[in-house]
Protein backbone atom coordinates (compact mmCIF):
# COMPACT_ATOMS: atom_id res chain seq x y z
CA UNK A 1 0.00 0.00 0.00
CA UNK A 2 1.26 3.46 -0.93
CA UNK A 3 1.17 5.76 2.09
CA UNK A 4 2.71 8.79 0.37
CA UNK A 5 -0.66 10.29 -0.61
CA UNK A 6 -1.31 10.79 3.10
CA UNK A 7 1.10 13.73 2.92
CA UNK A 8 -1.92 15.78 1.92
CA UNK A 9 -3.28 15.33 5.45
CA UNK A 10 -0.04 16.77 6.85
CA UNK A 11 -0.40 19.76 4.49
CA UNK A 12 -3.93 20.39 5.76
CA UNK A 13 -2.84 20.20 9.42
CA UNK A 14 0.17 22.46 8.82
CA UNK A 15 -1.92 24.98 6.86
CA UNK A 16 -4.55 25.27 9.56
CA UNK A 17 -1.93 25.52 12.31
CA UNK A 18 -0.24 28.36 10.41
CA UNK A 19 -3.68 29.94 9.79
CA UNK A 20 -3.31 30.07 6.03
CA UNK A 21 -6.12 30.55 3.54
CA UNK A 22 -8.34 27.42 3.82
CA UNK A 23 -9.03 27.27 0.08
CA UNK A 24 -5.33 27.47 -0.75
CA UNK A 25 -4.51 24.83 1.88
CA UNK A 26 -7.07 22.37 0.52
CA UNK A 27 -5.94 22.85 -3.08
CA UNK A 28 -2.28 22.39 -2.12
CA UNK A 29 -3.16 19.27 -0.13
CA UNK A 30 -4.94 17.84 -3.17
CA UNK A 31 -1.98 18.58 -5.41
CA UNK A 32 0.47 17.00 -2.97
CA UNK A 33 -1.67 13.87 -2.56
CA UNK A 34 -2.18 13.56 -6.31
CA UNK A 35 1.50 13.94 -7.16
CA UNK A 36 2.42 11.49 -4.39
CA UNK A 37 -0.05 8.99 -5.88
CA UNK A 38 1.68 9.23 -9.27
CA UNK A 39 -0.88 11.36 -11.11
CA UNK A 40 0.24 13.79 -13.80
CA UNK A 41 -0.28 17.54 -13.64
CA UNK A 42 -2.84 17.42 -16.45
CA UNK A 43 -4.84 14.70 -14.72
CA UNK A 44 -4.79 16.66 -11.48
CA UNK A 45 -6.06 19.83 -13.14
CA UNK A 46 -8.80 17.87 -14.90
CA UNK A 47 -9.85 16.26 -11.61
CA UNK A 48 -9.97 19.63 -9.81
CA UNK A 49 -11.97 21.17 -12.66
CA UNK A 50 -14.49 18.34 -12.74
CA UNK A 51 -14.91 18.47 -8.97
CA UNK A 52 -15.49 22.21 -9.07
CA UNK A 53 -18.09 21.98 -11.86
CA UNK A 54 -19.97 19.07 -10.27
CA UNK A 55 -20.13 20.78 -6.84
CA UNK A 56 -20.56 24.41 -7.91
CA UNK A 57 -24.02 24.53 -6.30
CA UNK A 58 -22.31 24.31 -2.91
CA UNK A 59 -20.76 27.74 -3.55
CA UNK A 60 -24.15 29.47 -3.76
CA UNK A 61 -23.95 30.31 -0.05
CA UNK A 62 -21.02 32.60 -0.88
CA UNK A 63 -23.47 34.93 -2.63
CA UNK A 64 -25.30 35.54 0.66
CA UNK A 65 -22.21 36.92 2.40
CA UNK A 66 -21.89 40.23 0.48
CA UNK A 67 -25.66 40.72 0.67
CA UNK A 68 -25.70 40.27 4.46
CA UNK A 69 -22.62 42.50 4.80
CA UNK A 70 -24.29 45.27 2.78
CA UNK A 71 -27.46 45.05 4.87
CA UNK A 72 -25.47 45.20 8.10
CA UNK A 73 -23.55 48.20 6.78
CA UNK A 74 -26.86 50.03 6.33
CA UNK A 75 -28.06 49.27 9.87
CA UNK A 76 -29.84 45.92 9.70
CA UNK A 77 -28.72 44.92 13.21
CA UNK A 78 -29.78 48.27 14.71
CA UNK A 79 -33.18 48.06 12.99
CA UNK A 80 -33.69 44.55 14.36
CA UNK A 81 -32.86 45.74 17.88
CA UNK A 82 -35.25 48.69 17.61
CA UNK A 83 -38.00 46.41 16.30
CA UNK A 84 -37.69 44.00 19.23
CA UNK A 85 -37.56 46.89 21.70
CA UNK A 86 -41.03 47.88 20.49
CA UNK A 87 -42.59 44.66 21.85
CA UNK A 88 -43.36 45.30 25.52
CA UNK A 89 -43.91 41.65 26.44
CA UNK A 90 -40.96 40.23 24.48
CA UNK A 91 -38.27 38.57 26.59
CA UNK A 92 -35.11 36.71 25.71
CA UNK A 93 -36.67 33.34 26.50
CA UNK A 94 -39.80 33.99 24.44
CA UNK A 95 -37.77 35.15 21.45
CA UNK A 96 -35.35 32.22 21.39
CA UNK A 97 -37.98 29.57 22.13
CA UNK A 98 -40.17 30.91 19.32
CA UNK A 99 -37.21 30.83 16.93
CA UNK A 100 -36.34 27.30 18.07
CA UNK A 101 -39.83 26.05 17.28
CA UNK A 102 -39.92 27.80 13.90
CA UNK A 103 -36.46 26.49 12.99
CA UNK A 104 -37.41 22.93 13.85
CA UNK A 105 -40.70 23.15 11.96
CA UNK A 106 -39.07 24.50 8.79
CA UNK A 107 -36.33 21.86 8.95
CA UNK A 108 -38.96 19.12 9.23
CA UNK A 109 -40.28 20.20 5.83
CA UNK A 110 -36.82 20.31 4.24
CA UNK A 111 -36.37 24.11 4.40
CA UNK A 112 -33.01 23.69 6.09
CA UNK A 113 -31.09 26.52 4.44
CA UNK A 114 -33.90 29.05 4.77
CA UNK A 115 -32.27 30.12 8.05
CA UNK A 116 -28.79 29.71 9.48
CA UNK A 117 -25.87 31.44 11.13
CA UNK A 118 -25.05 33.65 8.15
CA UNK A 119 -28.63 34.35 7.09
CA UNK A 120 -30.43 34.92 10.40
CA UNK A 121 -28.34 34.38 13.55
CA UNK A 122 -25.62 37.01 13.05
CA UNK A 123 -27.64 39.79 11.36
CA UNK A 124 -31.00 39.26 13.10
CA UNK A 125 -31.33 36.77 15.95
CA UNK A 126 -28.20 37.75 17.90
CA UNK A 127 -28.88 41.53 18.00
CA UNK A 128 -32.57 40.88 18.67
CA UNK A 129 -31.61 38.64 21.60
CA UNK A 130 -29.32 41.33 23.00
CA UNK A 131 -32.09 43.92 22.72
CA UNK A 132 -34.61 41.59 24.39
CA UNK A 133 -32.19 40.94 27.26
CA UNK A 134 -31.51 44.66 27.71
CA UNK A 135 -35.22 45.54 27.62
CA UNK A 136 -35.96 42.85 30.19
CA UNK A 137 -33.54 44.44 32.64
CA UNK A 138 -30.62 42.01 32.49
CA UNK A 139 -27.12 43.33 33.13
CA UNK A 140 -25.14 44.03 29.96
CA UNK A 141 -21.42 43.69 29.50
CA UNK A 142 -19.18 42.16 26.85
CA UNK A 143 -19.11 38.74 28.52
CA UNK A 144 -22.89 38.64 28.83
CA UNK A 145 -23.34 39.69 25.21
CA UNK A 146 -21.01 36.91 24.08
CA UNK A 147 -23.02 34.36 26.08
CA UNK A 148 -26.27 35.65 24.56
CA UNK A 149 -24.84 35.36 21.05
CA UNK A 150 -23.59 31.85 21.78
CA UNK A 151 -27.03 30.84 23.05
CA UNK A 152 -28.65 32.24 19.90
CA UNK A 153 -26.23 30.24 17.72
CA UNK A 154 -26.85 27.10 19.80
CA UNK A 155 -30.60 27.56 19.39
CA UNK A 156 -30.22 27.56 15.61
CA UNK A 157 -28.03 24.45 15.75
CA UNK A 158 -30.46 22.50 17.92
CA UNK A 159 -33.44 23.51 15.81
CA UNK A 160 -31.80 22.46 12.56
CA UNK A 161 -30.12 19.28 13.77
CA UNK A 162 -33.14 17.73 15.44
CA UNK A 163 -35.62 19.08 12.91
CA UNK A 164 -33.97 17.81 9.74
CA UNK A 165 -34.00 14.23 11.07
CA UNK A 166 -37.78 14.25 10.69
CA UNK A 167 -37.54 15.21 7.00
CA UNK A 168 -38.05 11.96 5.10
CA UNK A 169 -35.72 12.94 2.22
CA UNK A 170 -32.84 13.78 4.57
CA UNK A 171 -29.59 11.98 3.75
CA UNK A 172 -29.32 10.31 7.15
CA UNK A 173 -32.83 8.84 6.78
CA UNK A 174 -31.97 7.40 3.38
CA UNK A 175 -28.69 6.05 4.76
CA UNK A 176 -30.55 4.22 7.54
CA UNK A 177 -33.02 2.82 5.02
CA UNK A 178 -30.21 1.59 2.78
CA UNK A 179 -28.45 -0.09 5.70
CA UNK A 180 -31.55 -1.99 6.80
CA UNK A 181 -32.36 -2.88 3.19
CA UNK A 182 -28.99 -4.61 2.87
CA UNK A 183 -29.82 -6.59 6.00
CA UNK A 184 -33.09 -7.76 4.48
CA UNK A 185 -35.28 -5.40 6.51
CA UNK A 186 -37.52 -3.13 4.47
CA UNK A 187 -38.42 0.20 6.05
CA UNK A 188 -40.17 3.16 4.49
CA UNK A 189 -38.39 6.54 4.82
CA UNK A 190 -41.54 8.05 6.36
CA UNK A 191 -41.52 5.47 9.17
CA UNK A 192 -37.85 6.20 9.93
CA UNK A 193 -38.49 9.94 9.93
CA UNK A 194 -41.46 9.64 12.28
CA UNK A 195 -39.35 7.70 14.77
CA UNK A 196 -37.14 10.80 15.01
CA UNK A 197 -40.12 12.93 16.07
CA UNK A 198 -39.95 12.02 19.81
CA UNK A 199 -36.27 12.97 19.83
CA UNK A 200 -37.07 16.31 18.20
CA UNK A 201 -39.76 17.04 20.79
CA UNK A 202 -37.39 16.11 23.63
CA UNK A 203 -34.67 18.34 22.18
CA UNK A 204 -37.12 21.24 21.97
CA UNK A 205 -38.20 20.83 25.60
CA UNK A 206 -34.65 20.42 26.93
CA UNK A 207 -33.27 23.42 25.07
CA UNK A 208 -36.28 25.54 26.01
CA UNK A 209 -35.57 24.77 29.66
CA UNK A 210 -31.93 25.74 29.12
CA UNK A 211 -33.01 29.07 27.64
CA UNK A 212 -35.36 29.81 30.56
CA UNK A 213 -32.65 28.86 33.06
CA UNK A 214 -30.18 31.13 31.27
CA UNK A 215 -32.58 34.07 31.47
CA UNK A 216 -33.22 33.49 35.18
CA UNK A 217 -29.48 33.34 35.78
CA UNK A 218 -29.06 36.70 34.07
CA UNK A 219 -31.86 38.20 36.13
CA UNK A 220 -30.34 36.98 39.38
CA UNK A 221 -26.96 38.37 38.36
CA UNK A 222 -28.58 41.72 37.54
CA UNK A 223 -30.38 41.82 40.89
CA UNK A 224 -27.16 41.11 42.77
CA UNK A 225 -25.37 43.80 40.78
CA UNK A 226 -28.05 46.39 41.55
CA UNK A 227 -27.96 45.44 45.21
CA UNK A 228 -24.17 45.74 45.33
CA UNK A 229 -24.35 49.22 43.81
CA UNK A 230 -27.08 50.33 46.19
CA UNK A 231 -29.69 50.60 43.48
CA UNK A 232 -32.24 48.19 44.92
CA UNK A 233 -35.62 48.93 43.30
CA UNK A 234 -38.39 50.10 45.67
CA UNK A 235 -41.07 47.75 46.88
CA UNK A 236 -44.07 48.18 44.56
CA UNK A 237 -46.44 47.36 47.44
CA UNK A 238 -45.10 50.07 49.72
CA UNK A 239 -47.16 53.32 49.93
CA UNK A 240 -45.65 56.29 48.15
CA UNK A 241 -44.59 59.06 50.51
CA UNK A 242 -45.49 62.62 49.71
CA UNK A 243 -42.64 65.07 49.34
CA UNK A 244 -44.73 68.10 50.34
CA UNK A 245 -43.55 69.88 53.47
CA UNK A 246 -40.14 68.22 53.39
CA UNK A 247 -37.46 70.67 54.52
Amino acid sequence: MNYWPLLGVAVVVAGFVLKRNPLLVVVMAGLVSGLAAGMGVGDLLALIGNSFVSNRALLLFVLTLPVIGLLEHHGLRERAQDWIAGFRSMTLARLLISYLGLRQLLSMFGLIDLAGHAQTVRPLLAPMSEAAAAKDGEARDETTDERIRALAAATDNVGRFFGEDVFLAFGAVLLIQGFYERQGIHLEPLAIALWALPTAIAAFVIHAVRIIWFQRTLRRSSARERTRRGGTPPDPGAPERSQEGTP
